[in-house]
């Protein structure tokens, strides 16, 4: 099933090692502000909540303070960082740089394959749009939907390397819900790209794209006033 791939794995690791096990679930919960920025994260207690030795723990942490999502003080302490509004923007013109050239391309040639793909994963976005419940389902098929262009240009390790930079992005992602409005937004946002694309209209499949990609960005500051601890 396609969701298995979704970016919230940031990609295929040499799954079941107990560093992957960590790090996932550890970069899962920054995103998802379970753990929110200013934590503390403690080597014991994580250790002990993932019943996993120092190594792993240690390994994972590098790694999340090279993707910017933590701080590690050596000898002292780790603590999540504080959402970076120029990482942030960053993010953004890397993403919508990339993603822009991803559509246009695949409504250059021949996508039928891989419009039937994503229009699979939007028809399980809209089955459970309305359940509040099925909220964290609905934006890992948003993810898996972008994941799914990329892989039609046989491009996923790009994706997978884009969402490694978009730690903060994603963050701030998080602290904008989506409502019954912004749901409805996505999923037209996705129909306007898969129709451009299976129409064979480049310059209209980037410019939904470009359309689609930027709702989040308009609203940084707004989101920056009303959590104003979680930025740096």
């Amino acid at each position: 099933m396609t969701l298995l791939r979704t970016a919230s794995a940031q990609g295929v690791r040499s799954a079941g090692t107990a560093t992957t096990r960590v790090l996932d679930d550890l970069r899962r919960r920054i995103i998802s502000l379970e753990l929110p920025p200013g934590a503390p994260l403690l080597r014991g207690d994580l250790a002990a909540h993932y019943n996993a030795s120092q190594t792993p723990i240690r390994e994972s942490l590098q790694r999340l303070e090279q993707e910017g999502l933590v701080n590690v003080f050596p000898q002292s302490r780790t603590v999540v960082t504080k959402i970076d509004i120029p990482e942030i923007y960053e993010a953004h013109f890397l993403r919508l740089s990339v993603e822009v050239e991803v559509a246009r391309q695949l409504a250059q040639r021949e996508s039928a394959d891989v419009v039937a793909r994503a229009n699979a994963t939007l028809r399980m976005q809209e089955a459970v749009r309305d359940d509040p419940g099925q909220l964290q389902m609905f934006q890992e098929l948003d993810e898996v939907f972008h994941q799914t262009l990329y892989e039609g240009l046989e491009q996923g390790n790009l994706y997978v390397m884009i969402q490694g930079r978009s730690g903060h992005l994603n963050r701030v992602r998080r602290l904008d819900p989506p409502d019954a409005a912004k749901v409805a937004y996505i999923l037209q946002g996705h129909r306007t790209i898969l129709d451009a694309i299976a129409q064979g209209d480049a310059e209209a499949a980037a410019t939904a794209v470009r359309d689609h990609l930027s709702r989040t960005v308009s609203r940084v500051e707004a989101l920056r006033d009303s959590h104003l601890d979680f930025f740096s």
